[in-house]
């Protein structure tokens, strides 16, 4: 079978061409359209007159458990609630600053291990015996209560993905409204990240009989810690 010729090659190019032109004077025009839906509807936004109470409030929608602390409260409490729940290991990163908070709240018998081997090395403990993993999101949409993880080295997906409890402590200053202001504030287009994880309950499906479950493919569980760092606590 032959292909195109030398003149259907030709213009196709042409074609390719004149459409990506067109994209190119469009995409700043729809750009413009997406900005300004959202600055007329943001005013009127519970999101944006209480980021902190509406991000608890779509969080406990999803059936995450949610609480608001200080930077000087939130280790003990946690801790409190890690002894009351009988967790045994805990995986985090040590490095993190949250994490040198946290450990001195710790109960003695809760172990903390810290990602720091090749996954085949112990992918046996880590399924079955790592009880919860701890993540500090890169920050917040209130309106729909969803944290924005990175993953990094130190803290890759696996650690809110794996365990059965995701705890994420989330700061009161990093939240935004939306997607398009986090989008904006975070200067997303000018260079995505490799890899943004978007969390906004525990893991849930209802793909079998309709029927609603959680923990099928990840954290039955997520306790998400909205840490108050604007009423001069300090990061």
């Amino acid at each position: 079978m032959s292909g195109p010729g030398p003149r259907e090659r030709m213009l196709g190019r042409l074609r390719v061409a004149s459409l990506n032109a067109a994209a190119v004077k469009t995409l700043p025009l729809l750009d413009h359209h997406i900005d300004v839906h959202f600055a007329r509807r943001r005013p009127q936004s519970a999101a944006t007159a209480d980021p902190v109470a509406a991000m608890q409030t779509a969080l406990t929608a999803s059936h995450a458990t949610v609480w608001c602390a200080t930077c000087d409260e939130w280790p003990a409490q946690l801790a409190q609630k890690l002894s009351e729940a009988n967790i045994r290991h805990l995986l985090l990163d040590s490095a993190r600053a949250e994490a040198a908070a946290l450990k001195p709240a710790l109960p003695a018998q809760l172990k903390t291990l810290d990602f720091d081997r090749p996954l085949e090395e112990w992918k046996s403990e880590l399924f079955s015996g790592v009880d919860a993993g701890f993540t500090v999101a890169r920050s917040g949409i209130a309106a729909t209560g969803t944290l924005i993880l990175a993953p990094d080295a130190g803290t890759p997906r696996t650690v809110s993905l794996v365990p059965p409890l995701h705890i994420a402590l989330v700061y009161a200053s990093t939240l935004h409204a939306d997607l398009h202001a986090a989008v904006h504030a975070e200067r997303w287009a000018e260079g995505m990240p490799s890899n943004l994880v978007l969390v906004s309950g525990p893991s849930k499906t209802s793909d079998i009989q309709q029927t609603l479950a959680y923990g099928a493919h990840g954290p039955r569980w997520l306790w998400v810690i909205i840490v108050d760092d604007l009423a001069g606590g300090m990061r």
